[in-house]
């Protein structure tokens, strides 16, 4: 689909006349009407109608009314971040990070930063994701990466990448673990768990809930690699990512399962503040954050040797 003739189609629903929407875009009538016709034809539907007094969207252009809208804003949005991008802006950025996640992304942050922006700074803080979601509240950090957050009108969120959790224990730990386990089999297990509100434990209780499974929490630990250390030792099992169990940052070999039925999928989001505008410094970050290649940070080989971010 046409940009153009997606402009020209909501110009004229918005205005219910084809006569001030071209005298609004400043083109001929006759170019805008074959335009939405055009359009029209494309879709294979009837958008618009003509009657007395101008013209009304159809049942089928109210429905691609919203959804002009919202292509007319992504692609407007791409243009702005490009041209961020291209600027040099100065000042200072906060970026709020959960430890595991800032373990592995910072260096390569800081270093796609430091090499577009060399007149401005970053900082970064550490917290727990619910910790870092009431600091972006807050505004005392600008950006914020956050472990499947809890909704908020006033943030935000897009999804950066989707991983699932394993239940891990130690080589030879007693019952061993099947190569993949049910949810409702997970209360069998005695768990080291972070404490709430942690992202993580939140989301396993909520699906646990769901299936009428209750947990058996043995130990509560908020450190990701405490926890990773207690289940290597064998005092308990743990529910962790796939990453934290397997990566780079997993300094003991663990048995995996696979949990399933459902598979439990924690989900890193890029959250910023509606009721705040952006920052140049801050779209230009969140685009830096975008182009991370963050399925192969978390890979369980490590991330790729540095590359030049475009």
């Amino acid at each position: 689909m046409d940009l153009k003739q997606i402009e020209y189609f909501l110009r004229v629903a918005e205005r219910r006349s084809f006569s001030r929407a071209a005298e609004m875009l400043d083109v001929a009538q006759p170019t805008l009407s074959r335009q939405v016709r055009l359009l029209e034809l494309e879709l294979g539907q009837h958008l618009l109608y003509r009657n007395g007094r101008g013209a009304e969207p159809t049942e089928a252009g109210l429905r691609f009314l919203e959804h002009a809208r919202a292509l007319l804003t992504l692609a407007e949005r791409a243009k702005e971040d490009l041209q961020t991008l291209r600027e040099t802006p100065t000042g200072k950025v906060v970026v709020g990070l959960p430890p595991r996640i800032a373990r592995v992304i910072t260096p390569p942050l800081v270093q796609a930063f430091r090499r577009s922006f060399p007149e401005a700074s970053i900082a970064v803080a550490e917290g727990l994701s619910a910790q870092v979601r009431e600091w972006l509240l807050a505004g005392r950090v600008d950006l914020a990466l956050l472990y499947d957050p809890a909704p908020s009108p006033q943030l935000a969120y897009e999804s950066l990448f989707r991983e699932d959790l394993v239940l891990v224990a130690a080589p030879g730990h007693q019952p061993a673990l099947p190569p993949r386990i049910g949810v409702a089999q997970l209360g069998d297990y005695p768990l080291v768990v972070p404490s709430l509100p942690n992202a993580i434990r939140t989301l396993v209780e909520s699906v646990c809930r769901a299936q009428g499974v209750r947990l058996t929490i043995a130990v509560e630990v908020d450190a990701v690699q405490t926890i990773v250390e207690l289940a290597a030792q064998g005092d308990a099992y743990a529910i962790l990512p796939r990453s934290a169990a397997r990566g780079p940052a997993a300094e003991h070999e663990l048995e995996l399962c696979d949990i399933v039925d459902p598979t439990i999928t924690n989900n890193l989001v890029l959250a910023s503040a509606r009721h705040r505008p952006a920052t140049r410094l801050a779209s230009a970050t969140a685009l830096l954050i975008r182009q991370l290649e963050l399925p192969a940070l978390f890979s369980p080989a490590g991330p790729p040797a540095a590359k030049e971010l475009k």
